[in-house]
């Protein structure tokens, strides 16, 4: 059983989102655009293995492969591993198997869903065949899963061209990450304070130096830091970048500055924002503060104080 969490220590749900875009070559498009084809696509090795899904190298010699060959829509179970809870973007919303499959003629094997009753009704060495998605756009949830098939083996894989109308040259993949983030007591303290519109390090008990945010322990001496030390608000910028491409869901015009800030006490810099001033007068050594939003947990910005700038050798060790 897990222990519960410490009532002093923070949990929250967290969501890592972001859609990945890749280009395709030649062996990659001509397999997802087969799929939109129901045309289910191999590649040949030089010793006559017939790779599958296709790979543009060979795995094991490191040779360019090219040669596409065809491959039945039937195969035979090689492992499975029942899936009694499907979550989000699952190929099926019912409990499920995950097979891989060795489709007709292929060496190697598919990893996909098998739509099954139980568990009960999964085997391996049974035979399965592809049931094709209704709508096909050139992605492996062409494959919509797998279902039983009573059928005999097919035969060999048979060359192919690989060439198609309108062939599938790029994809978008969702990645999303789903988890629930505790942060540890040092960082709760932080996150606790921040909410009062103070921030909190911890100081090293040997080398002194004052953390922050906080992390329970110095990096370096490997000892705990229990010490809380209050620092800022305003603090000194570091290092900066100026960010000139638009982030998705985030209401921030471009271009913006992205800057290391080390706040007075601190031992290290954070990061953050610094507005209240063209992006092109932001400079090393810029005295700036917090600007809070309105219920904010943290600051929405920095913006400059109108003190003179910080000499570099104030804080040369913190870039």
């Amino acid at each position: 059983m897990t222990p519960a969490p410490s009532p002093e220590v923070l949990q929250a749900p967290l969501v890592v989102e972001f859609p990945f875009t890749r280009s395709l070559g030649p062996v990659q498009s001509a397999f997802l655009t087969g799929l939109r084809e129901r045309t289910v696509l191999g590649v040949r090795t030089t010793d006559g293995r017939v790779l599958m899904p296709p790979v543009e190298y060979d795995p094991v010699t490191a040779d360019e492969l090219s040669d596409l060959a065809e491959v039945a829509p039937t195969g035979t179970v090689t492992t499975w591993a029942w899936n009694p809870a499907p979550r989000r973007g699952q190929p099926l919303d019912t409990p499920f198997a995950w097979v891989l499959v060795r489709l007709d003629g292929a060496d190697t094997a598919l990893l996909h869903a098998l739509d099954a009753p139980g568990p009960e009704a999964v085997r391996t060495g049974m035979r399965v065949r592809i049931r094709w998605a209704g709508e096909r756009v050139g992605a492996i949830t062409d494959i919509a899963c797998f279902e039983p098939y009573d059928g005999a083996e097919g035969g060999e894989a048979v060359p192919h061209s690989g060439e198609f109308t309108d062939p599938v040259t790029g994809i978008v993949a969702p990645a999303r990450l789903d988890y629930t983030y505790a942060p540890g007591r040092a960082q709760s303290r932080y996150l606790k304070a921040l909410a009062d519109h103070t921030t909190r390090g911890e100081r090293c008990p040997s080398c002194r130096k004052v953390y922050v945010p906080p992390r329970g322990a110095c990096p370096t001496c490997g000892v705990a830091t229990d010490e809380q030390v209050e620092v800022g608000p305003r603090g000194t910028v570091t290092t900066f970048c100026i960010v000139n491409i638009k982030a998705r869901n985030l209401d921030i015009e471009v271009p913006y500055v992205y800057a290391h800030i080390a706040l007075d006490g601190a031992g290290l810099a954070l990061h953050g924002r610094v507005g209240g001033i063209p992006y092109d007068q932001v400079r090393m050594g810029l005295r700036v503060e917090p600007v809070w939003s309105e219920n904010s947990r943290y600051p929405d910005h920095y913006r400059p104080t109108g003190e003179p700038d910080a000499d570099y050798d104030t804080y040369k060790e913190l870039l």
